[in-house]
């Protein structure tokens, strides 16, 4: 079974057991003889795909409970499996996500660790570089890259540790064994989206046959 990711940038695949990633570009040119269930959040490519019989689309067919309005599917089957806990996918965008007893309570949405680079390079070129990725929360900043540094990861921390404070915090994405080893109660599964996936379908065998 092959199962695809897609966002904005790039598409990640599982098929079967074997993970693989392409840009958009290269995905616009991937070819299979297998079906293809999807789930997708890029607006650009809802045309193509609708117009690509061997591509099924996941979407319709997630049940969550959730009053949130615009949820975007890759949040809804991240959160898919989890009883309990908060959700965290760390991509261009970090999402919160907080589950109780599988129902959906609401989240927040971050810039990704990598746009809060552009945007610091935005403001001045003096606050253009890398991030200390082993800063210390506990000595205050005494040059501009730890001060950067500082400000973004324990800004995310903080807003994460304030909604999770004792639920069990899932991470996802680029960024998410990162940002999990800031945590104790963390568990990085850089898969939860497809597992998310391969639950609705479990679920759902009838998509199978589409």
């Amino acid at each position: 079974m092959l199962l695809c990711d897609i966002g904005n940038s790039s598409a990640n695949f599982l098929d079967d057991n074997k993970y693989f990633t392409l840009n958009i570009e290269q995905f616009l040119e991937f070819k299979s003889e297998q079906k293809i269930y999807y789930i997708n959040v890029n607006e650009r490519l809802k045309t193509y795909l609708s117009t690509q019989s061997h591509f099924i689309n996941l979407e319709p067919y997630f049940a969550f409970d959730t009053i949130y309005q615009g949820l975007g599917v890759d949040r809804i089957a991240a959160c898919y499996t989890i009883s309990d806990g908060v959700v965290v996918d760390a991509g261009s965008a970090i999402t919160v996500d907080l589950v109780s007893n599988f129902i959906h309570l609401g989240g927040f949405i971050l810039p990704g660790i990598a746009n809060y680079k552009k945007i610091y390079a935005h403001i001045s070129p003096r606050l253009k570089g890398e991030f200390n990725t082993q800063i210390s929360f506990d000595a205050f900043p005494q040059k501009t890259n730890d001060a950067l540094s500082y400000a973004v990861f324990k800004g995310i921390y903080l807003l994460i540790k304030d909604v999770a404070k004792n639920e069990k915090l899932y991470f996802t994405g680029g960024d998410g064994q990162f940002l999990a080893n800031f945590f104790d109660n963390a568990i990085y599964d850089k898969l939860l989206i497809f597992r998310g996936m391969k639950k609705l379908i479990g679920e759902n065998p009838r998509i199978l046959k589409l």
